[in-house]
């Protein structure tokens, strides 16, 4: 008797048939760069804008993120002062989330990839 998986003609057993989907799969993701963007961290980012008062920001970061004072002080200067400042990071949806959060406080936000992710 044969140590091999008995197949019907013309099939595969399932094992087999997963071990080549995920040749396949991670060959394209090679290929294509097209590796899981859920996986790889994200950041939610606040810019500066001509509109919004300092005090504002701050309590926004205070009252949506629950920062401390200090935290949310340091991060509305850099806002401020750098233009942009990166407020949170994590999974995509989740940043997502977040900036959507920012533009219903009448902030400019977007979610970009962060440092070393390849989405």
């Amino acid at each position: 008797m044969s140590d091999r998986p008995r197949t019907i003609e013309g099939m595969t057993s399932l094992s087999q048939s997963s071990t080549t989907e995920t040749t396949e799969l991670t060959h394209l993701e090679e290929m294509f760069g097209t590796s899981s963007s859920l996986d790889q961290p994200w950041q939610t980012i606040v810019w500066n804008d001509p509109v919004n008062l300092m005090p504002y920001v701050s309590r926004v970061f205070r009252t949506y993120f629950g920062y401390p004072h200090d935290v949310a002080e340091r991060l509305m200067l850099e806002v401020h002062n750098d233009g942009r400042a990166v407020v949170a990071s994590g999974p995509r949806e989740e940043m997502e989330r977040h900036t959507e959060a920012m533009h219903e406080y009448g902030l400019w936000a977007t979610a970009s990839p962060g440092p070393g992710a390849d989405a």
